[in-house]
């Protein structure tokens, strides 16, 4: 019946909690309060909230005070029930001792009523669910009906699947086909008349010494583990009836009493049978009586209950009592006891104590149990806010808010954000790597032959580049050892090729020509050089593009990791992770064919910007004249006087002539005058070249990112909606269904809120009901 078990208390804990001194003890009036009105009305209104609090369920969750009735089979626990109680219970074999029975009495000024109820609080398996309560039948005003109605509700409870309509009417089933074994669900009876006390407790089913042939060895421990459920809880009394035809100590239901209440502070033990003690051994039970063995704080009693043959009879109950009372009052040794331990005796008096102790109970309980509501509603409420958001009751509209909130963010981090980190930045830091790259591939010409390479070893400072070209980058082959800052061609950067010399290539021009005119030299000696460089632009534009790819698939999954991740059992994640990631892979094609389309077009030299191709070729030839040995000395002295703060007057002043006559030069300009080289066509051609690559270098570095960001990373964005609609086929007839699968929580959130939302409900049904006490 309960599921939830609180944190274990020590005696000292109960005795200075709920079963504290300050409860009226057995040494005291048994019948405290019992004879004021008021007082009674006040016990009715307190044992009536506790009901209420049950019928809520919520003892799961709150250690509820009750009487739970436990002890051995044939311990006269039944009699001893039907005696407080004024009803007959089931004795047949099967179904009568396999569920609890909750006995809800009140004294009430109108005829006897029994009103029979089911109590649902677990599945067939023993899961907790929605506590439901079944009116099980008319209320019923004789007697004699309630032992059958009892008998059928308590198969109704082993047999949750089946219709409870059906047992009413009184359809059976063996005991070895019922759906359960043993139940935690209970069979409630809530009666009312003059001649009962305002009392409430739960019939256990009789622990189980053994089992005979037919019988299930489980149900032993299936029995003891229900009775443990009630009993472990600090504020359940523990009503122990002990036979007194067996011997003390081999009855287990007692052991089993004192495992959880070690010092007897909540423990009433009731002697039954005791018309049966052996002779001889009145004295050991009598001790008992006495509280000197196995003491307990609120004492142990006895009851005489009619025998078989007396209820065969038809006693009723008032002439049970009668014979109890004379029982006691004429049987050894119980006549003579002293008079303060007659208290002890009777059932009347053990249903006032129980009454009081219970009543008593529940006052303390009270405000302990309206702050332990208040805390475990907020801790539940905490840990159900906790969960992912429940599944909306429109899944198509929730699958289209989130898509519109996924594309949006995703356009604006395509388009580019302030932000340090932000896709195009990201991006920009690989572009400059991919032109340091690509920069790199120029030809790494000088302008004398190889066999003086051992002598000349380093050119001068191109100084019309200094300022064109800010890049920096490692030597990555060390060819020949000669680094662009040992050569002088361009500042702080480091070409990839081998060093190519002047005579290397006059012989390659020599080999190209065919039928032409002696000063003629063909175009495709500088193709093939061009045409060399440009096939080594194909990696480091790989590289740029499967490092955007990298980082676009990187940053695009994380945005989907925060977008859908919360959606279902991740379905939805996944699918539009596949979408996104196949429309990229798309995009990606068209991005590979555009660079490999680019590399095509620079593998055919050609350019219109004529201009800016003829000055740096210029400049170059200039340049490299300038390096010639027969050119060097004079240059170098130019140079120097150029250099020298006495001397650069001489230079300024040709340069001035110069401006003059319409030519304006500067110093390194100057090496266009100096007379022919018989190695000028090896230069015109290095200079071509050298000139042509400042042309196609820059052109290529724009395009292959201006590619790669308008197919691949502007292009993911352009038809994302259609293929993510079409992909999650989120549109059409099958749309709420499809949407809804997406949304569908895995099974253990779905159970966790379940239990949460359940629990919740019962917490503050229990509230309201507290609300309604008015002391």
């Amino acid at each position: 019946m309960m599921s939830f078990s609180p944190p274990t208390s020590t005696d000292s804990d109960i005795s200075t909690g709920v079963f504290s001194d300050s409860l009226s003890s057995a040494d005291t009036n048994g019948g405290v309060g019992l004879s004021d009105p008021a007082t009674a009305s006040q016990r009715r209104a307190m044992l009536d909230l506790i009901n209420r609090l049950r019928n809520t369920g919520v003892q799961r969750d709150i250690d509820l005070p009750m009487i739970a009735v436990i002890g051995n089979q044939s311990a006269g626990k039944s009699s001893l029930i039907e005696s407080i109680s004024g009803i007959t219970l089931p004795r047949s074999q099967g179904t009568c001792t396999r569920c609890p029975t909750e006995c809800k009495l009140t004294q009430a000024d109108t005829p006897w009523t029994c009103v029979v109820k089911l109590h649902f609080i677990t599945d067939e398996r023993g899961s907790p669910i929605k506590a439901t309560n079944i009116p099980f039948g008319d209320p019923i005003s004789n007697k004699a009906h309630v032992e059958e109605r009892i008998r059928r509700a308590q198969r109704a409870i082993l047999n949750p699947n089946t219709d409870h309509k059906k047992f009413l009417e009184g359809y059976q089933v063996t005991s070895g086909e019922n759906e359960t074994s043993f139940s935690r669900n209970y069979v409630s009876l809530e009666i009312s008349g003059r001649e009962l006390a305002d009392l409430s407790f739960v019939d256990l089913p009789g622990l189980i010494a053994s089992v005979g042939r037919a019988g299930d060895a489980n149900d032993i421990d299936l029995v003891k583990n229900l009775v443990t459920s009630y009993i472990e809880k600090p504020s359940c009394l523990i009503l122990l009836t002990v036979a007194c035809e067996t011997d003390f100590e081999n009855q287990g239901a007692h052991h089993l009493a004192k495992q959880y209440d070690r010092k007897g502070k909540r423990t009433v033990g009731v002697l039954t049978k005791p018309d049966r003690i052996p002779q001889g051994e009145e004295e050991s039970w009598i001790r008992l009586i006495r509280n000197e063995v196995e003491p307990l704080d609120n004492n142990w009693y006895c009851v005489k209950q009619p025998s078989s043959h007396d209820i065969t009879l038809g006693i009723n109950w008032a002439d049970a009592r009668n014979m109890e009372k004379r029982f006691f009052a004429a049987k050894k040794p119980w006549s003579g006891l002293d008079s303060h331990l007659h208290r002890f005796l009777g059932t009347t008096r053990l249903t006032e104590r129980l009454s009081a102790i219970l009543a008593e109970l529940i006052a303390r309980r009270l405000p302990e149990i309206q702050d332990e509501l208040q805390t475990i509603i907020l801790q539940a409420d905490s840990e159900l806010r906790e969960l992912p958001p429940a599944p909306p009751s429109d899944p198509v509209i929730e699958i289209y808010r989130v898509l519109n909130g996924f594309t949006k963010e995703l356009s604006e981090l395509l388009k580019g954000t302030p932000d340090e980190n932000g896709l195009v930045q990201t991006i920009r830091l690989h572009s400059e790597t991919f032109k340091r790259e690509v920069y790199s591939t120029a030809p790494n010409f000088v302008p004398w032959e190889k066999k003086e390479s051992h002598r000349r070893l380093k050119l001068p400072p191109a100084e019309f580049l200094s300022n064109e070209e800010n890049v920096d980058t490692e030597n990555e082959d060390g060819n020949d050892g000669n680094d662009d800052d040992e050569l002088g061609l361009i500042p702080s950067m480091t070409l990839r090729g081998n060093t190519i010399y002047i005579d290397e290539v006059m012989q390659r021009a020599q080999n190209g020509r065919t039928r032409e005119l002696p000063d003629y030299y063909p175009f495709v000696v500088q193709a093939e050089y061009i045409s060399k460089i440009v096939e080594k632009w194909g990696e480091p534009a790989t590289e740029l593009f499967e490092a955007v790819n990298s980082v676009i698939r990187e940053r695009v999954g994380k945005m989907v990791e925060d977008h859908f991740a919360h959606l279902g059992k991740g379905g939805a994640k996944q699918a539009v992770l596949m979408i996104v990631y196949d429309h990229l892979d798309e995009a990606a094609g068209r991005a590979q064919e555009k660079i490999k389309w680019l590399l095509q077009v620079e593998g055919a030299p050609a350019t219109l910007n004529t201009h800016y191709y003829a000055d740096y070729r210029g400049k170059f030839l200039a340049y490299y004249r300038g390096c010639r040995d027969i050119n060097h000395n004079t240059m170098s002295n130019i140079r120097k006087l150029a250099a020298g703060r006495h001397t650069m007057d001489t230079v300024n002043r040709a340069l001035s002539s110069l401006k003059e006559l319409g030519i304006s030069a500067k110093v390194d300009d100057l090496a266009r005058l100096l007379p022919s080289d018989p190695l000028e066509v090896a230069l015109g051609m290095m200079a071509s070249v050298r000139g042509y690559f400042q042309v196609a270098y820059k052109r290529f570095v724009d395009m292959v990112p201006l590619a790669i960001d308008y197919e691949m990373v502007r292009g993911l964005e352009r038809g994302l909606d259609e293929a993510l609609l079409e992909g999650l086929q989120v549109t059409g007839e099958a749309a709420h269904e499809r949407c809804a699968a997406m949304l569908q929580e895995p099974a253990a959130v779905a159970s966790k809120r379940q239990e949460l939302s359940k629990k919740l409900e019962r917490l503050r049904a229990a509230r309201t009901e507290l609300k309604r006490l008015t002391v």
